[in-house]
């Protein structure tokens, strides 16, 4: 999320802080199925802005990890790619968000 006047290796640290924590929200938001741009607005919906070039790489690469599944389809005279969660990412899912669950905790009693 790029702010205006905000010094550069502040804006590199924070697009670290966040890569993780967008593929962790994009499986907890897949239990439907979302095509790329209404997965965006998902995410910014529940307050997680999220950009189209990081978006689309990110979901091919979890496809080609075997946690996400998706299918072509036309509807209103346009293909859309629609992804969901594979079972290999429901496998994992619980799993991420309980390692997600303690980092937070560990951070919070080092800040």
């Amino acid at each position: 999320m790029n702010t205006p006047n905000r010094d550069p290796d502040i804006e590199k640290l924070v697009l670290e802080l966040r890569r993780g924590v967008i593929t962790l929200a994009i499986l907890g938001q897949l239990s439907g199925e979302q095509y790329g741009y209404s997965l965006i607005q998902l995410l910014a919906e529940k307050g997680l802005q999220v950009e189209q070039g990081t978006i689309y790489p990110l979901l091919r690469r979890l496809e080609d990890q075997g946690l996400l599944q998706s299918d072509w389809r036309i509807e209103d005279s346009r293909p859309r790619r629609y992804y969901v969660i594979s079972p290999r990412g429901k496998e994992l899912l619980p799993e991420l968000k309980s390692e997600w669950s303690a980092l937070v905790q560990a951070m919070e009693r080092m800040l």
